[in-house]
């Protein structure tokens, strides 16, 4: 059996403060990274430009519905690919995933389906201090996406966005309840596949500094007249409406400060 290649997709909307890092932190890990930037109005698909001008993996595409994010994988349906799905906010420990690649490499993790890691959801992080403060997962919800493509025939064609169909055709011998929880079976420090999720701080230069979590895509599709009121009254504010989901998935247990050195080599 061949190698598997390894291919990164990021699916960004105004995201140019954390963008350079987390590329570059998955830049050696993958193969190939996609960046589909939808509308940004900051300075996020310059930078993406700017980020493909120096490293010839990387392939900045401007879209104007996130379901074209989910087109772009396609072609690595039914073959021997990992797709790591990283968004604006993600930022990866680049030695854990060196690890990991050898891992997949060897073959592991490979009869499963998707494969959660360890995340701090991270209310600040110090990049003098080489700290990084917030929520573990666990007992947070992981929040991280990779993605064994030989797992599927062919993909969800009704899917929002990349790597969230929820019709796509598996291959005998695997279906969509092969979820793999690393996080749970090894502790932040031990792990290799892990990252710093910053959700609850601002990911664009255009943010203010008070800026709260963004609503998620299927958020922001859902109607209700809570989360209408909600819109509407942040919208008056000058800011995006805070993510309730957010608010609970990833707030889970006490606060905690972890070395965040890995993350800025």
């Amino acid at each position: 059996m061949s190698e598997p290649q390894f291919i990164g997709i990021l699916l960004v909307r105004n995201e140019d403060r954390f963008l350079r890092r987390a590329v570059g932190n998955v830049l050696d890990f993958c193969d190939r990274i996609f960046i589909a930037d939808h509308q940004s109005t900051d300075g996020t698909f310059e930078l993406a430009q700017e980020l493909a001008r120096e490293s010839a993996k990387i392939e900045p595409h401007r879209i104007r519905d996130p379901r074209e994010s989910s087109e772009m994988l396609e072609p690595f349906a039914n073959t021997q690919t990992w797709v790591l799905g990283v968004d604006g906010d993600e930022i990866y420990d680049p030695a854990g995933l060196a690890f990991t690649r050898a891992q997949l490499v060897a073959g592991a993790w490979s009869d499963s389906w998707i494969v959660f890691g360890n995340v701090v959801n991270c209310i600040e992080i110090d990049e003098r201090a080489k700290t990084a403060r917030g929520w573990l997962a666990p007992p947070c919800r992981s929040m991280t996406k990779l993605y064994n493509f030989a797992a599927v025939q062919s993909l969800d064609p009704d899917s929002p966005q990349r790597l969230m169909g929820l019709n796509n055709v598996f291959n005998p011998g695997f279906d969509a309840s092969q979820r793999l929880e690393v996080h749970k079976a090894i502790a932040w420090d031990d792990a290799q596949f892990r990252c710093l999720h910053a959700c609850f701080l601002p990911r664009s230069t255009a943010d203010s500094a008070q800026s709260a979590a963004r609503e998620n895509i299927t958020e922001l599709r859902k109607f209700s007249p809570t989360s209408w009121l909600s819109r509407t009254f942040s919208k008056a504010a000058g800011r995006e409406a805070a993510s309730v989901w957010k608010q609970d998935k990833y707030t889970r247990g006490e606060l905690v400060t972890v070395d965040a050195s890995p993350f800025f080599p």
